[in-house]
C-alpha cells in the first residue's frame, strides 16, 4: 500500500543510530515498507541486515555548510526518483527536502526532532548558523501536522514556539535482563559516559574530576568533534590507565559493556535550550543496566528521579561537586543499592516494549488522516 511507504532521512552512516533502527524496525513489523537513508563515509563499516531497508547517499564533503548544503540537494533528487512515499525528517538537517518533496508529490511529511537543533552549543555561539536553522524551523515545522520528539519538555516548547502539536516518543532501549554475573573486563569499578564526544557534554569535568578519584576507572564510549583533544586533555592530567577511551561501540555489544560499569555519566551543561530540556538516550541505557547514575538537575530528569530515584542530580558542574557525588556512590553501599532498587523499578516503565505502542499509534492515526 502507498501510503503505508515510509522513506525515513538522517545525515548520519545508520551504524550507530539505535533509535532509528528500533523505529523503522517496530514500524516494518508492524506492515509498513520501510526505507532508512542515511550517506557514505570513508569510515562507513558494511551496513548490517536489517528488517527495513537501507541507502547511503555519497557525498564530495562531510562537514560545515558545503555538507549541508551537498546533502541536501543530493537527498532531495533522491527523494525525487523514489516511488510516493510518506517523508520522515529527522532533524532540521534533513527537513528541507522531505517538506518540499511532500509538496510535489502531494504527500505526508513527518518530523522527528530528536533535539533542539538551533540551539545546541555548536549553534548557539555562531549567530549566522543559528539564524538560517531557525530560519528553516520557523519556515517548516508549523506548517507540518505530524510530529514527534523525545521528551515532554521537549514537546511541550516546540507547540509554545511553533505552534504544532508535538507528540512523545522516547528514545529508549528494548527491556534488558542483566547478568548477575557478566564477564569483568576490569577489577575496579567502572564510571562510564556513552555518547558523542562534542562540546557542552561535560566530559573535560569528568577528566579533572577523576584527579580525585583513586579506586576507579572511567570509560569514555564514543568519538565526536573533541575526541582529539580529550585524549590530549586526560594525558596532560597524567591520568593514565584510570581512563580509557572506547571509541565507537556498535549497539549489539554496547549492553554488554554497560552492565560492566558501576555508575553513568550523564552530564550536559546548561548551554542552550536543547540541552536544557534533553532526555538523553544514555539516562535509560542505565536505568536498563540497573545503573545508579549522575545527571544534570534539568527537567526531564528530575521528573524521572521524582518518580523514581535512580542518580544524583547536580545543580552545577563544578569538578568539586562532581567528585563528591562520584564518592557517595562509589562508597555508600547503603545508597548505592537503594538507587540500583530504583533502576530496577524504573525500566518496567521506561523502555522500547512500552514506548513502542506511543510509536505505533501515533503511525496508526496518521495513515487514516492521509
Amino acid at each position: 500500500m502507498a501510503q503505508k511507504r515510509i522513506i525515513c532521512t538522517v545525515t548520519n552512516d545508520l551504524t550507530y543510530d539505535r533509535r532509528m533502527i528500533r523505529i523503522c524496525t517496530s514500524l516494518a513489523n508492524a506492515g509498513y515498507e520501510v526505507k532508512l537513508v542515511g550517506r557514505l563515509l570513508s569510515s562507513s563499516k558494511l551496513i548490517q541486515d536489517q528488517a527495513f531497508q537501507q541507502k547511503r547517499i555519497s557525498c564530495f564533503f562531510n562537514k560545515g555548510k558545503a555538507f549541508y548544503l551537498e546533502y541536501t540537494i543530493r537527498l532531495f533528487f533522491y527523494l525525487l526518483f523514489q516511488k510516493k512515499a510518506i517523508y520522515y525528517a529527522v532533524d532540521l538537517d534533513t527537513i528541507f527536502p522531505n517538506y518540499w518533496m511532500a509538496k510535489l508529490k502531494r504527500s505526508t511529511c513527518v518530523y522527528d526532532a530528536h533535539e533542539y537543533f538551533s540551539e545546541v552549543p555548536e549553534v548557539i555561539d555562531r549567530p549566522l548558523v543559528k539564524q538560517a536553522w531557525e530560519g528553516i524551523a520557523n519556515y517548516t515545522i508549523p506548517k507540518l501536522k505530524h510530529c514527534y520528539t523525545v521528551g515532554e519538555e521537549l514537546a511541550q516548547e516546540f507547540q509554545r514556539r511553533y505552534g504544532t502539536p508535538f507528540s512523545v516518543v522516547r528514545n529508549v532501549p528494548p527491556l534488558l535482563k542483566v547478568e548477575e554475573k557478566p564477564t569483568n573486563l576490569t577489577d575496579k569499578k567502572v564510571i562510564l559516559y556513552q555518547g558523542a564526544l562534542n562540546e557542552g557534554r561535560g566530559i573535560e569535568a569528568m577528566l579533572y574530576a577523576m584527579r580525585g578519584i583513586e579506586d576507579a576507572v572511567l570509560w569514555i564510549i564514543g568519538e565526536g568533534d573533541l575526541s582529539n583533544e580529550l585524549r590530549a586533555l586526560a594525558k596532560e592530567l597524567h591520568l593514565g590507565e584510570k581512563v580509557e577511551f572506547w571509541g565507537f561501540v556498535t549497539p549489539d555489544k554496547l549492553a554488554a559493556i554497560t552492565q560492566q560499569a558501576y555508575i553513568g555519566l550523564n552530564l550536559l551543561e546548561n548551554r542552550g535550550l536543547s540541552y536544557y530540556f534533553s532526555l538523553a538516550n544514555k539516562t535509560f541505557d542505565y536505568i536498563q543496566a540497573e545503573l545508579p547514575a549522575i545527571h544534570m538537575c534539568f527537567p526531564e530528569y528530575q521528573h524521572i528521579n521524582t518518580q523514581y530515584e535512580v542518580a544524583i542530580l547536580l545543580d552545577d558542574l563544578q569538578v568539586e561537586n562532581l567528585q563528591i557525588a562520584l564518592h557517595r556512590i562509589l562508597h555508600d553501599r547503603v545508597f548505592y543499592d537503594y538507587l540500583k532498587r530504583n533502576c530496577k523499578k524504573a525500566k518496567e516503565q521506561y523502555n522500547w516494549e512500552q514506548e513502542e505502542a506511543h510509536l505505533l499509534k501515533f503511525w496508526d492515526r496518521l495513515i487514516k488522516e492521509v
